[in-house]
């Protein structure tokens, strides 16, 4: 391959809730049953350091965790990519953190 650099691997991850993790790891997902906050943590900062591309999919409770390299990579991107999987136990109720957003700016009214 003249030149050309070879194309990068881009790691699937799924973290949260191991019933959830199961049908995440039969489509070939690394998965991280019943993660915490403090692997999520290592995790992410693991692969920007390494310089990695990743989607990672976390569970509701850790997307929504204190997390300072999530809180980095939700303000500034890069290679990874992280978004939210509804509870398996309650998709009818679940509210993304991205509606928060859009009422906050637009109103309650933006949703229906």
């Amino acid at each position: 391959m003249d030149g050309l650099e070879p194309a990068k691997h881009t790691r699937l991850i799924m973290m949260g809730e191991a019933a959830l993790c199961n049908g995440f790891s039969l489509l070939g997902f690394e998965t991280w049953p019943d993660a915490s906050a403090e692997e999520l943590e290592g995790l992410l900062e693991q692969l920007q350091q390494d310089g990695e591309t990743a989607l990672v999919f976390l569970d509701p409770q850790l997307a929504r965790c204190e997390c300072k390299a999530l809180k980095r990579l939700q303000y500034h991107g890069g290679g990874i990519l992280v978004t939210e999987i509804p509870p398996l136990n309650a998709p009818g109720s679940y509210r993304p953190q991205v509606e928060e957003l859009v009422v906050s700016v637009l109103g309650k009214g933006a949703l229906e």
